[in-house]
């Protein structure tokens, strides 16, 4: 009898874990055929100056705040450029959770600014897999300043961009920004209407809330013979609710239209701009 209950026994844990290996082979099978979103390629949506791919999650509102200082190479005199400061005050708020709008006011120029972000591809691994993240960026700024004998038509600029970027490993994202910057009207000292510019950018991760990251815009025919293509390098600092950045910058302004084409300082000669970005994101409707 003892020996009848061994070998019914023994029969029965062959059983078990001949269903047991079938239950892997199937639950691995599963997870082979899904496709996986990749998340936080960045921190926010913005890399330093420009946009990020990334978009804020539907009825999601963000309030930011940008500085850019004087320059460093001011001195102590200048508080190393701490005596002066441009500001953009900026709202952004999600649509959908791919769809993104925005305004702001950019004291450089006294330009308000809005946006219109999608989102067309988003990077997956897994069965079906995308290599990339794939963001459409449409913009218009309109400067105010007064006494420039220009209308409100005239005073008006475009920027598009198509951010293409790819999250390589789980500390490095690289970003790729071709970008079409259009003025109605230019200054006579102003060498054209249209610029394209190709900007390319990164993410490089050091601890669990700290990222280095850098941002360079390469204009092929500039706007006039004083500007600098725009350099940025600085750091993202998350902390809780919010998204700090620390940056270098030879530009002031914080809009497309300004960066990419109004750069008047040369970042190798120590003409840099020392700035932060600040958000608070809330959440205006339940999931």
């Amino acid at each position: 009898m003892a020996r009848i209950i061994l070998i019914s026994l023994l029969l029965t844990s062959v059983f078990i874990a001949n269903g047991q290996d079938d239950l892997l082979s199937m639950l691995e099978e599963e997870i082979a055929d899904e496709t996986f979103p990749v998340e936080a390629t960045f921190k926010g949506t913005r890399l330093i100056n420009g946009h990020s791919i990334e978009t804020r999650k539907k009825n999601n509102f963000d309030f930011l705040i940008s500085h850019r200082f004087g320059l460093i190479s001011g001195g102590a005199y200048e508080l190393f450029g701490l005596d002066q400061s441009n500001v953009r005050i900026g709202f952004d708020y999600g649509l959908t959770d791919y769809f993104n709008i925005g305004i702001g006011r950019n004291s450089f120029e006294k330009t308000y600014d809005s946006y219109l972000k999608y989102r067309i591809l988003r990077q997956t691994s897994g069965k079906k897999s995308m290599p990339v993240s794939v963001t459409i960026f449409l913009s218009t700024a309109v400067e105010t300043l007064k006494n420039n004998n220009k209308s409100v038509i005239a005073d008006m600029s475009y920027a598009n961009q198509i951010l293409i970027a790819r999250k390589f490993t789980p500390a490095l994202s690289l970003q790729i920004m071709p970008t079409y910057v259009h003025f109605n009207k230019i200054e006579a000292t102003q060498l054209r209407n249209d610029i394209w510019s190709l900007g390319a950018g990164g993410r490089l991760k050091l601890t669990q809330r700290i990222s280095l990251n850098a941002e360079y815009y390469y204009q092929k025919a500039p706007l006039s013979d004083n500007t600098f293509n725009s350099l940025a390098i600085g750091f993202d600092i998350e902390t809780g609710g919010h998204v700090f950045q620390l940056q270098f910058t030879n530009s002031q302004s914080m809009i497309e239209k300004g960066f990419i084409t109004e750069t008047y300082n040369d970042f190798f000669k120590g003409d840099i701009h020392f700035g932060f970005n600040i958000s608070r994101t809330f959440q205006l409707a339940k999931e």
